[in-house]
């Protein structure tokens, strides 16, 4: 059975229904839960995105785009971060994932945002538009992450003077949420779409 899939931005209502898919997602009942509520209040020079997939009135994923920096030769630059992406377990392997990242890279390229960073699995975020930032002149935030993993999508608003360090908010920093702790992490990142 083929279930139909609503992608729409999250409503206070819905934060319950989030804390527990990302929990659900990651097998984790605290950690990444805790980063989507710290994001949600963070300040940062972009306001969050973040969208929730339905079906049957019901929240099953969530993605959240959150203000981070690019640190320029130039001067700063507001981009996002895409982290965290959860599904429910029950809508993994439907495209759930890919409707929520394609939905956000949209919305980031609607608010004018030149770029868009994360770390995951380069397999299946290749497949949505993002490239091995080192390649294309951005340095990683932490020695923790694999350079594979390490990527970035140029938005419309991208111009080739945007090189730098990217740079987490603190929220990520504080939740310790930046780079490899678990190494199967990024594969069932990849294995949720």
């Amino acid at each position: 059975m083929t279930l139909a899939y609503a992608i729409r931005p999250e409503q206070v209502q819905d934060h319950p229904a989030v804390r527990r898919v990302q929990a659900l997602a990651f097998d984790d009942p605290d950690h990444v839960p805790d980063l989507v509520e710290a994001l949600r209040g963070g300040a940062g020079g972009i306001e969050p995105v973040s969208l929730v997939a339905t079906s049957r009135d019901e929240v099953v994923g969530h993605v959240m785009l959150s203000g981070c920096r690019l640190d320029s030769q130039p001067r700063l630059v507001d981009v996002l971060s895409l982290s965290p992406l959860g599904v429910h377990p029950d809508h993994q392997r439907h495209g759930v994932g890919t409707q929520l990242v394609r939905a956000a890279l949209e919305a980031a390229d609607d608010r004018g945002v030149p770029l868009v960073f994360l770390e995951g699995s380069p397999s299946y975020y290749g497949t949505l538009g993002f490239e091995r930032a080192s390649a294309c002149g951005f340095r990683s935030p932490s020695l923790r992450i694999p350079d594979p993993a390490f990527q970035v999508a140029r938005l419309s608003s991208y111009e080739p003077w945007m090189t730098g360090t990217f740079v987490y908010s603190e929220a990520f920093w504080a939740n310790d949420c930046v780079g490899l702790r678990d190494p199967g992490l990024f594969a069932r990142v990849a294995a949720q779409d």
